[in-house]
Order: structure tokens, then C-alpha cells, then sequence
């Protein structure tokens, strides 16, 4: 029997990634989609809502510090969105502190993440989110 050959949008679900480094998003972009996800990308906060708003992503990989608008002020934006109360976003930022994990938390983030981490920790939070 042939293999069949797997249809593109048929992933395991779409994942929006916000943060301003290009190179940060190709490296999540491509990770993500070897594991099957559709990605959607943004490079700032004001973008990330346009692009929440028109995709509907099942998790939101959302960079703390950005210009234009930072990653917290757009996740309470979004969360006002009709709709986004309940999609799942994870905080990713440089700044380890528990304080700013709670900076997050308290915006509307989901979970904190520091960098660098392990891919296995960004799959394991994933796999918690997206249930």
C-alpha cells in the first residue's frame, strides 16, 4: 500500500509566535513546523493582535520585550479579545526573575519561560497548553 502523503493544513493545531529577532522566529518557526504545527508569526505586540484576531491560534509563544508594544501590554490586549480568554500564552523572556514570571502571569500569560532553554522544556509546556 503507498504511503500517504500528509496534507499541510491537516497539523496539530497553529501556534502564533511574536517576538522582534527574525532569527528567533525562524528557529521557532522551523522547530514548531518539524513537529508539526502551523506557524504564524509577528514582530511586535501591535502586530501579534492583528495576527491573534485573524488566525485564532491555538497557543501564543509571546516575546516580553519588544518594541513598539512589549509582549505583556499586548497580552492584555488580547485577552480583552473576544474569544482569546482561554487560548493559552506562554511568557518567553531573558529576564529570569521571579518577579517578572509574575509580571507575566499577572498580564494574562499562562506560563513563563526563560531563555535559553531546552527544547524539551518548550515542548513539554506546549504539550500542557495545548490540550
Amino acid at each position: 500500500m503507498a504511503a500517504q502523503l500528509k496534507d499541510p493544513s491537516d497539523s496539530r493545531g497553529t501556534i502564533l509566535v511574536v517576538d522582534d529577532f527574525d532569527d528567533t522566529r525562524l528557529l521557532l518557526r522551523t522547530w514548531l513546523q518539524k513537529k508539526g504545527f502551523r506557524v504564524v508569526e509577528a514582530e511586535n505586540g501591535n502586530r501579534a493582535i492583528a495576527a491573534a484576531e485573524s488566525n485564532h491560534p491555538d497557543l501564543i509563544i509571546m516575546d516580553v520585550e519588544m518594541p513598539e508594544l512589549d509582549g505583556l501590554a499586548a497580552t492584555r490586549k488580547i485577552r480583552e479579545l473576544k474569544g482569546f480568554a482561554a487560548v493559552p500564552i506562554l511568557a518567553v523572556s531573558a529576564y529570569g526573575a521571579d518577579q517578572y514570571r509574575d509580571h507575566a502571569l499577572a498580564a494574562g500569560c499562562n506560563e513563563y519561560l526563560s531563555t535559553p532553554f531546552e527544547p524539551e522544556e518548550l515542548e513539554r509546556l506546549i504539550r500542557e497548553l495545548i490540550k
